[in-house]
């Protein structure tokens, strides 16, 4: 073990030295066994190979020792060593990193919200973007990781490629270009971890402070707070039942990012004039469009549009995707297609953040692709996630009707439901009242700012099991029914209602 004792400043006089060193080596280890860094059961380094490292007598150290085990803090197993005792009244820890008091983030980072902890699920999970693990054949995952650490060698444990694994490149490659009309090669796929980090290279290769990047209103957090964090100025711009208004746009915009395929989180899908219609903006304009392709493999119904990737012709579209909302959250493995222009930049990029990806994971996702287990999972998942969509689709038809309407989607892993324009109910106060419960997402909280035009709640079906999808809007609909009477409690009607 790794043990630290720091000795600095300590007492060189010939009286007492040693009991002083003893001292301090007994209380740095008996701060670190309150504190729990060093735990029951764990072994102690031997007294001389301390004493060597600390370049004090052994005797020094053993005192320490004796003392501890005396105090039944330490515990010796003769022919064994020194080990940690049974737990004792164990203490918050006093090892708090400087409060740094005069050092100050810039001013971009003090409005960017902290990480939310984790916290246990309840019952009735409507959240957004997590996938059912239950479906992912995590025995088919591990005999893949595990054969590829099989063969691994020192060759291979070296540094690797930054654009990533090369037969997953050349995997992903195949597979988006036949199930996505996606146009491109091996060389032109970068792996990256997660689609985050793919659209925070983008913003790092393409955007400098003051910037204007386009976001659609309401749109995806994530993305819009990565954004202002690289100093761009990030404008929302309204969707209809159409997707993002081109019309809209803000004159000057060095990127656009959008979810053609399925608009998150209202779920609406682009159509091919209005996709042809961006991309004519963004020739006219001199801009780059980010398409987020991030859950379109699970659709139900229609035949997906081409991607804007593939209607391209002056090679302005970054095409970005997942496999996180297709396989497994923990799964950090995503991935990007640009333009030529763009890649040196990118891999550079990615270089210089994280220098590569997971090897193992990278080459084992190729072997998981290439073997057809991807598309027999997709197929698989889509039954079970196109059950739940209509189950829920059915459900707000039947007994939200006085309050929400569904938007109509046909792919994905969640659903938008608006709130009628002419009922003034308070959707925040009403999923605090259910949170103990049931947990859904607030419609506005997708927006950048308070907006009238986008009162809801939306509803992801990966993380619940079919059987608890009913009592769990259940759970909703008397919190509906709680709230004061739609008749009641009429608004004015909104001056703009985007569908």
């Amino acid at each position: 073990m790794d043990l630290h004792i720091g000795l600095e400043g300590r007492d060189e006089g010939p009286g007492g030295r040693r009991r002083d060193l003893a001292a301090r080596i007994y209380r740095q280890l008996l701060e670190a066994i309150l504190d729990g860094r060093l735990r029951p059961g764990e072994r102690l380094p031997p007294t001389r190979e301390l004493a060597q490292r600390l370049k004090v007598a052994r005797n020094t150290v053993a005192v320490a020792y004796e003392r501890l085990t005396a105090e039944g803090l330490l515990v010796a197993r003769v022919g064994a060593g020194t080990f940690v005792g049974a737990a004792p009244i164990r203490r918050a820890s006093g090892r708090t990193a400087p409060t740094g008091s005069d050092v100050r983030p810039r001013a971009i980072w003090r409005s960017v919200a902290p990480p939310v902890p984790s916290i246990r699920p309840p019952v009735y999970d409507f959240r957004v973007g997590t996938p059912d693990a239950s479906l992912f054949p995590l025995a088919t995952w591990r005999r893949l990781v595990a054969a590829e650490l099989r063969v691994a060698t020192i060759r291979s444990a070296d540094y690797g490629d930054p654009a990533g694994h090369p037969g997953l490149r050349e995997a992903i490659a195949r597979y988006t270009g036949i199930s996505r009309a996606v146009r491109a090669r091996a060389d032109d796929v970068l792996v990256t971890n997660g689609a985050q980090q793919a659209l925070d290279l983008v913003g790092r290769v393409m955007i400098d402070p003051g910037d204007i990047v386009a976001m659609e209103e309401p749109g995806y957090p994530p993305a819009r707070e990565l954004f202002r964090s690289l100093g761009a100025r990030v404008v929302p711009v309204p969707v209809d039942d159409q997707g993002l208004e081109v019309e809209a746009l803000p004159p000057g915009s060095r990127l656009v990012y959008v979810t053609p395929s399925h608009q998150f989180p209202t779920g609406t899908p682009m159509p091919l004039a209005r996709r042809a219609a961006l991309l004519d903006w963004a020739a006219r304009h001199d801009a780059v469009i980010v398409e987020d392709d991030y859950d379109s493999e699970f659709r139900f119904s229609d035949r997906p549009l081409e991607p804007l990737q593939s209607l391209d012709r002056t090679g302005r579209v970054i095409y970005v995707g997942t496999f996180s909302k297709t396989l497994l959250p923990m799964l950090r493995i995503g991935f990007l297609v640009a333009p030529a222009s763009l890649q040196p930049a990118l891999h550079a990029a990615k270089q210089l953040t994280d220098w590569h990806g997971d090897h193992v994971a990278q080459a084992a996702l190729a072997r998981f692709i290439d073997s057809g287990e991807l598309p027999r999972h997709i197929r698989k998942a889509t039954r079970i996630y196109a059950e739940r969509h209509e189950l829920i689709v059915t459900t707000l038809r039947d007994a939200f009707t006085d309050w929400l309407a569904p938007v109509p989607s046909a792919a994905g892993l969640h659903l938008c439901a608006r709130l009628h324009p002419d009922i003034a109910i308070d959707i925040t106060a009403l999923l605090e009242r259910t949170a103990s419960h049931a947990v859904a997402e607030n419609l506005s909280g997708y927006c950048a700012a308070e907006n009238t035009h986008h009162q809801g709640l939306v509803f992801g079906y990966g993380a619940i099991p079919t059987e608890l999808i009913e009592p769990g809007l259940e759970v909703f609909v008397n919190a509906f029914r709680d709230s004061p009477a739609p008749s009641a409690r009429r608004a004015e009607p909104a001056p703009r209602r985007a569908p």
